[in-house]
């Protein structure tokens, strides 16, 4: 399955069981051989895959280097990138080379701004190996690294040269980690795809991961291209991310993952809507019980009032108003702007 996705600089995403043996052949269509290509990857995910990747690239003629970092979100900071511009630099990488990111979410989004930020940008291709990062994070150019005030709050837009999917390396991942992938692709059947979202609800949706992935990659594609730099329709990809986020920050992003806040997010937000009269009632109850069917949590210990507060440094704010998304219904969605204060009120 191939998707193209057509941002100012369009790219493809190719979508293929074995597709990381394939990694050079598609980095050959967007860039001459002898070219430079900086390997960037965790310590997780660099001893099962790397080699392979690398193999993949030298055979297509590109001198590869590579910089592992220790995996973990903690990583995800200035220092590290800073890191990746020492190895860039040390191999006397150009404008005309590229980075390629093998691993999740964490990787994906420093390599990528590693890329937007390095001699003020060069290209980079994606191979992402979690199951959030292949449904979501890898599509859509956002790259960016934490602060200790606040998650991803530096960043760029830089949209990947292509990025290649490889269903088979999730066979690889903890439990734990694919169920919390699965907590985007909860958020994009809620938003856009009832169809999706029932498969969920009937336990059927994962016999086909390619199937899953790409319906996922199609969501949120159609939505980045609608709106690319993330000002207006393409915030309804957010859907439980305004008290998601704050929960990762009140949990100082330990303990508690990506996908299990957006989780307990997702089923805050339908609850404010059933409470505003904006969500169907028993929307919430649905979205919980698909949530706690693939393992992941629907509530925390940290109260409304300390959640509210940590959406202070929320990127989805404009002053004093967050905009917060709503679901009318499975699969349709809408932005709401609220205080603060109508938020506490509706949860």
């Amino acid at each position: 399955m191939v998707l193209d996705v057509k941002t100012q600089k369009p790219y493809q995403v190719t979508i293929e069981p074995g597709a990381l043996d394939k990694v050079g052949e598609i980095a050959g269509k967007c860039k001459k051989p002898g070219t430079k290509a900086m390997l960037i990857s965790e310590t997780n995910v660099f001893p099962l895959y790397g080699e392979r990747v690398k193999k993949s690239l030298e055979a297509a003629g590109f001198q590869v280097s590579e910089y592992v970092f220790p995996a973990g979100e903690e990583h995800k900071q200035m220092s590290t990138v800073c890191d990746m511009y020492r190895a860039l630099a040390e191999a006397n990488f150009t404008r005309t080379d590229f980075i390629v990111t093998l691993g999740g979410g964490v990787t994906g989004d420093m390599g990528g701004f590693a890329a937007a930020t390095f001699l003020r940008g060069m290209d980079f291709l994606q191979v992402p190996t979690s199951l959030v990062s292949q449904a979501d994070a890898s599509v859509g150019g956002k790259t960016g690294v934490d602060l200790p005030f606040g998650k991803n709050l530096v960043g760029a837009f830089h949209q990947p040269m292509a990025v290649v999917t490889d269903p088979d390396v999730l066979s690889t991942l903890p439990r734990h980690f694919f169920n919390d992938g699965l907590g985007e692709v909860i958020k994009h059947g809620c938003i856009a795809d009832k169809g999706l979202f029932e498969a969920l609800e009937q336990g059927a949706a994962l016999d086909d991961l390619t199937e899953v992935v790409g319906r996922s990659i199609a969501i949120k594609r159609d939505f980045v291209e609608a709106d690319t730099r993330d000002t207006g329709r393409r915030m309804i990809l957010n859907f439980g991310h305004t008290c998601g986020h704050a929960l990762e920050k009140l949990h100082n992003f330990q303990g508690l993952s990506h996908g299990e806040a957006v989780g307990i997010g997702m089923v805050m937000a339908c609850r404010a809507g059933e409470k505003l009269g904006v969500t169907e009632p028993g929307t919430a109850e649905r979205v919980k019980a698909v949530l706690a069917k693939y393992g992941l949590p629907t509530e925390d210990h940290f109260t409304k009032e300390e959640v509210v507060a940590a959406t202070a440094l929320d990127k989805k704010s404009d002053g004093d108003t967050l905009r917060v998304i709503l679901i009318p219904r499975i699969g349709e969605s809408l932005i709401r702007p609220m205080g603060r204060d109508e938020l506490l009120a509706a949860l």
